[in-house]
């Protein structure tokens, strides 16, 4: 947990490191968002691969190798900043986009086999609150560190959060070994059998994938937008704004799992999920309607709480599935969610060149709320 943590601080830090650093390169909103998008690309390529490993390796050495890779990144980065060039930031983004991706998919699939199915909501959910808590001091310190040591410092730091992930997955190895665990290890179908999820998982487990895919498209409106309106709602300090914005999100995530570990009552499933994925995109929307910080925030705090709730219900319910399945699950849903956030930065980027903030942002979220309302229609008439 505190390796997640500390690499989670860094992987916060540097969003808006790497934000403001793509912007002073390439001088548009557009690059911005083409920029994110290869990121999002890479991981799109990399999900059903790390999805198929996630089945065949152990996956802590998967994590750990993803680590490795995003910490030379990150290092190779830090020392040619200086130099501005769009070939280099295209070539470290294409690392983390790869890297993170691969990461989650081992992380997610591996929770049941090291903690058991009993307890795979409260450590998911630990997992999402540990995070939040990294992004409220990664967004917090992000003006303070870009504005002390500059964009260099802030590259480093994200490189030495690898390496404490690294370190912590090691000693994680190591206790597993004493104690005989199979340390996340997969389990593997028969010989030479093809794994197909078409068929064999629930066609409601398929479902929510999709919306998961197009909740993505609906949330990368608000952080290609953010920006933008935070310049707005305070034009001498919007990375203010924006710190303000993403600590009262992260803060409503550890809410969520405050909510799940003591009301018991509530099972991860199809329900919860559509409600959570609604609530979030309605909030997110209402926060950019007006500039006044009181509610901006407010907004923002409850769309970060239906956001944990919504996610820790989903990844809950497709840990659930048997072991041999997991990994192509979640390496599916790795690909429906960056293809579909890489799909929504274009576009949104584009919307921002001839729309409001309020508008671009409401107008992506509704397909959320379209999405997870059918869904919802068509668990309960199956049911």
């Amino acid at each position: 947990m505190s390796g997640y943590a500390i690499s989670s601080y860094g992987n916060y830090l540097n969003i808006i490191a790497l934000s403001l650093f793509t912007y002073e390169v390439t001088r548009s909103p557009i690059g911005i968002g083409l920029v994110m998008s290869l990121r999002l690309a890479a991981g799109v390529c990399a999900a059903p691969i790390a999805g198929r490993l996630a089945g065949r390796l152990d996956r802590r050495r998967m994590m750990l190798a993803a680590d490795f890779a995003q910490l030379a990144a990150m290092v190779v980065l830090a020392v040619g900043a200086a130099a501005r060039s769009v070939v280099l930031l295209a070539c470290v983004v294409v690392v983390l986009g790869a890297g993170n991706t691969t990461f989650l998919v081992a992380m997610r699939t591996a929770v049941p086999q090291l903690f058991g199915q009993d307890e795979r909501v409260r450590v998911t959910g630990l997992l999402v609150t540990v995070r939040s808590l990294a992004a409220v001091g990664g967004f917090a310190s992000a003006g303070i560190v870009i504005g002390t040591g500059g964009f260099e410092v802030a590259f480093l730091l994200n490189a030495a959060s690898f390496v404490a992930s690294a370190v912590a997955l090691v000693l994680l190895g190591r206790v597993i070994a004493d104690r005989g665990a199979p340390g996340g290890a997969a389990v593997d179908a028969a010989p030479g059998t093809r794994i197909r999820l078409l068929g064999v998982v629930a066609p409601a487990v398929l479902a929510m994938v999709v919306v998961r895919g197009v909740d993505a498209l609906s949330s990368s409106s608000h952080n290609i937008a953010l920006p933008v309106f935070a310049a707005s709602a305070d034009p001498a300090r919007p990375a203010t704004v924006m710190a303000l914005f993403w600590s009262a999100w992260a803060l409503g995530i550890v809410l969520a799992h405050l909510v799940l570990t003591r009301w018991r009552r509530i099972e991860p499933g199809a329900r919860a999920f559509a409600i959570g994925t609604c609530v979030m995109s309605v909030s997110f929307a209402l926060a950019f309607v007006d500039t006044t910080l009181v509610l901006v925030c407010a907004s923002a705090l409850v769309a970060g709480l239906a956001e944990g709730f919504a996610e820790i219900t989903y990844t809950a319910r497709l840990q659930a599935e048997p072991d041999h399945l997991r990994g192509r699950l979640f390496g599916l849903s790795a690909t429906a969610e960056t293809s579909g956030f890489a799909l929504g930065m274009v576009a949104s980027a584009a919307a921002l060149e001839v729309a409001a903030p309020a508008v671009v942002v409401a107008a992506f979220h509704g397909l959320a709320v379209a999405a997870a309302l059918a869904f919802l229609v068509f668990a309960v008439a199956r049911r």
